[in-house]
């Protein structure tokens, strides 16, 4: 069996390479569908003779990777973020079901994988972070769907299989990266719920984001992350107040 591996970028210089030195060995291709981005990132991946390298302005998270997806030569996908890399456990497991599957031609077969985040240099275990399962390999023939988190639309009887190994995800390097990635799902998510006819009630601007603390912190055992894990689930908090007050804006305008 083949595999491609599919990547959207923008701007990912400091993360990129890493994901491409996983991948080498382990795919047959690599095709980077790139939003135009100002740094290096397109001269990083040249360096590759196995990465095909692509412009498109930008899509929606969905529509990129769809688009990226048919760019592709071969039927069976593997579907990884500029910020993420293999993990050693699953290198092997994708080369045994390498050696294993002539071809995932069946829309019905999909492998998933347990990601495993670094949060500003501290891998995070808890705080409901992980396992992240994520669906990562896949037929040419599913499609992502959905705006913000998206997912890939197959049928009720599709069988997932779980592979051994982490997908290490390089997260945030900064707390301020992780503040603007807050500010700019916020921002998406609110707009979602207003359009959904959703109003922000007073209540939920309190009780959601204390309750979404409680949950992280101590339900899902975020204290055994030490600092790390205190700072992840006190801006996701923030994040659930922020999604909270900015529908109750849309909503007032």
């Amino acid at each position: 069996m083949k595999i491609s591996a599919s990547i959207i970028s923008f701007n990912e210089e400091k993360n990129i390479e890493r994901c491409l030195i996983s991948l080498q060995g382990i795919v047959d291709e690599i095709i980077v569908l790139d939003s135009n981005s100002t740094d290096k990132t397109k001269e990083i991946c040249l360096r590759y003779d196995n990465v095909r390298f692509f412009s498109q302005d930008w899509l929606g998270y969905s529509s990129q990777k769809n688009y990226a997806n048919s760019l592709s030569s071969n039927n069976t996908i593997l579907s990884i973020d500029a910020d993420e890399a293999l993990s050693s456990e699953l290198k092997q497991s994708i080369l045994d079901i390498k050696a294993k599957y002539k071809d995932i031609t069946n829309p019905n077969i999909i492998f998933s994988v347990k990601r495993l985040t670094n949060y500003c240099g501290s891998w995070i275990k808890h705080c409901g972070w992980y396992p992240d399962i994520k669906q990562r390999i896949f037929s040419k023939e599913v499609n992502w769907v959905g705006d913000i988190h998206e997912s890939l639309l197959h049928l009720p009887n599709t069988k997932t299989i779980m592979l051994k190994g982490d997908l290490y995800h390089y997260s945030y390097h900064t707390t301020s990266d992780h503040i603007l990635q807050v500010e700019k799902f916020t921002n998406l998510t609110s707009k979602q719920a207003f359009e959904k006819g959703k109003k922000g009630h007073i209540l939920g601007l309190w009780f959601k984001p204390q309750w979404k603390f409680f949950r992280d912190y101590i339900l899902k055992a975020g204290i055994l992350d030490g600092y790390a894990g205190y700072q992840v689930c006190r801006i996701s908090a923030f994040a659930t107040y922020l999604k909270h007050a900015k529908l109750r804006e849309l909503n007032k305008k």
